[in-house]
């Protein structure tokens, strides 16, 4: 079997499943039956000053019968005293000394206010500590979370005053409500970041109630906008792992949180840059018992590509990540239609007619019967007919044969720029 073991900026885990801060990771109770479930680490639930949370706090997006495709949610840090929380961080990491236990901060921006806790936090022995600069509800209208998170200089500071009282690594968690978030990450570095962890939740409102009109959720008919998470924002927070994973003015290591579920999602995220991952809304949804499945997954994964240890895996996809304008514009592929697997729903047919560029033709054979054929030279590859087919295999991608070297956008601008100059050049020597 594989080393499953890593070390994310001097953290180190029996495996790369941590459970992310959140309702999961709210009391040691929790944490410690995670443990036993066999998670490697936890990052506890954000302390902070005190608070009152709302009821109610939870909705999720159910989509075409899957229950939680999305999950959004209102509720604040911990509301639970410091020293409650303190007591028994201390207890679970006595009794899991070789599990990584990591303590969400968020306070105000001022530094005697991050040495404070960060002090009283370090004292009763923590592997590390992530600043959370991403809440995007109630504590970033005080002034923290995503308010601060949203703001470089801010990210910057705050780190810096963290890490002079730390002595522990110091991860940032960073906001997706930002234009781009590689900015927040190479500030959060220059303060002294160890690691980062993204993405936080996306501001988001779950929904509507067109029978009352409420929200969803809403407390006692008024609601407001929440975090948003699960599967539906896999996409977009490996997009910004990735991001920051290829940015050589980030360059720390990174903790990969949004919509991870299973094995194949870790692996995704570990592939783009990603040391180890962060659950929250998996957990929330089927309990802690499904880091059984994740750790057999990844196990037969690794064997099955001959490799070693988890690490192996960890940015090997990041040089395969680049900007639009690095794609090679004479690259294609068309699609081709296996007409024995075919079902004739017609649902590639329809897609390609209304929303695409018209070339799947609806024949019949000699006998009568019906059948789909691509017209290859009118296909521009685009996938659509391949994405809504219901049947495994019907519809292929197929690449053609190439008729002019690669280029890219960049690459065919610079040849023109370099032939405009020429001829520019030209002119004047005729003049």
């Amino acid at each position: 079997m594989a080393d499953l073991r890593i070390n994310l900026a001097g953290i180190v885990s029996p495996n790369p499943f941590w459970l992310a801060s959140a309702p999961p990771t709210n009391t040691g109770y929790q944490v410690q039956r995670a443990f036993e479930a066999g998670w490697g680490g936890a990052v506890w639930k954000t302390l902070g000053d005190p608070i009152i949370n709302t009821s109610s706090r939870f909705a999720a997006i159910h989509f075409n019968g899957q229950r939680v495709a999305g999950f959004n949610n209102i509720e604040l840090i911990t509301d639970r005293p410091l020293e409650v929380n303190l007591k028994e961080i201390y207890e679970t990491k006595k009794r899991f000394p070789n599990h990584a236990i990591v303590v969400s901060l968020m306070v105000e921006p001022k530094r005697e206010k991050w040495h404070e806790i960060v002090k009283k936090v370090e004292a009763v022995g923590v592997d590390g500590l992530e600043l959370n600069f991403g809440c995007p509800h109630g504590m970033a209208e005080r002034g923290m979370g995503a308010a601060s998170g949203q703001q470089p200089d801010l990210v910057e500071a705050q780190t810096m005053w963290a890490k002079e009282a730390a002595e522990t690594p110091v991860i940032v968690k960073l906001t997706p409500n930002i234009t781009d978030i590689t900015t927040t990450a190479k500030a959060a570095v220059r303060g002294g970041a160890d690691a980062i962890s993204l993405i936080n939740t996306i501001n988001s409102l779950a929904g509507v109630d067109i029978d009352t009109w409420n929200t969803i959720p809403h407390v006692g008919g008024k609601g407001s906008h929440g975090g948003y998470c699960g599967p539906a924002v896999k996409p977009i927070a490996l997009h910004m792992v990735a991001d920051c994973a290829r940015n050589p003015g980030v360059g720390v290591p990174i903790s990969g949180i949004g919509g991870i579920s299973n094995w194949r999602d870790a692996v995704e995220f570990m592939l783009m840059g990603a040391t180890g991952v962060q659950v929250c809304t998996a957990a929330m949804h089927h309990g802690f018992r499904i880091v059984e499945d994740m750790i057999d997954g990844l196990n037969n994964y690794l064997d099955e590509k001959g490799l070693a240890s988890v690490s192996e895996l960890v940015g090997k996809s990041v040089p395969r990540y680049s900007d639009w304008g690095n794609l090679d514009l004479n690259y294609a592929v068309v699609a081709r239609v296996d007409n024995d697997t075919c079902i004739n729903c017609n649902k590639c047919h329809i897609a390609c007619e209304d929303t695409s560029h018209q070339c799947i033709d609806m024949l019949t054979t000699d006998d009568g019967q019906s059948y789909l054929q691509v017209r290859e030279e009118d296909c521009v590859g685009c996938n659509l007919c391949a994405i809504v087919c219901p049947v495994e295999g019907a519809i292929s991608m197929v690449e053609v044969a190439r008729t002019e070297a690669p280029m890219t956008w960049n690459e065919r601008q610079e040849a023109i720029s370099k032939l405009s100059e020429g001829k520019e050049a030209n002119n004047k020597e005729a003049v």
